[in-house]
């Protein structure tokens, strides 16, 4: 089972990243801050305190989207509602990262941010449907599945061009 192992993956992955991002962008108002820079005539205090807030909110971010994969590795089940979200949250981000990332940083960020992106999306899709044992009869109870299904739908006349039940495709 490759689930449990990616989710484990996953939440470290994403705990190292909320305390890179927040130490990053920390340095960044420091930096900031002791050159005494200016970007089109913002205030320096301005600038890095925003810097090291934002780095402090978004380590916050990811960190709370490594604790909605720890918990998915430690129940070894799909996540629901609110941590749901997250996860899917926090791969839409990596989605956007990369592509910003393989112009300003280069191609290696952009394969860092595709891999964590490529793992949270395992993770979400690995505990998407229940799994089933081998030779274990359908939920429904029909010994042939899908086929089953659409089998008993045409002998009982249902077709979707006669109004009946349209077959179940995987």
């Amino acid at each position: 089972m490759v689930r449990r192992p990616v989710a484990w993956l996953v939440a470290i992955v994403l705990f190292v990243e909320a305390i890179g991002i927040a130490l990053l962008n920390w340095f960044l108002g420091v930096v900031v801050d002791r050159q005494d820079m200016s970007l089109a005539g913002l205030d320096p205090d301005t600038m890095s305190v925003s810097s090291k807030a934002g780095g402090v909110v978004f380590g916050l971010y990811f960190a709370l989207c490594g604790v909605a994969a720890l918990l998915v590795a430690l129940r070894d089940r799909s996540p629901s509602g609110f941590w749901r979200i997250i996860l899917i949250s926090a791969a839409v981000v990596h989605g956007l990262l990369g592509a910003f990332t393989v112009g300003l940083v280069g191609w290696g960020a952009f394969v860092f941010m595709m891999v964590v992106f490529g793992l949270i999306l395992l993770t979400l899709m690995t505990y998407d449907r229940p799994e089933r044992l081998a030779g274990a009869p359908p939920e429904d109870g029909a010994p042939g599945g899908d086929e089953g299904t659409a089998h008993r739908a045409a002998e009982q006349g249902g077709t979707p061009e006669n109004g009946g039940p349209a077959p179940v495709t995987p």
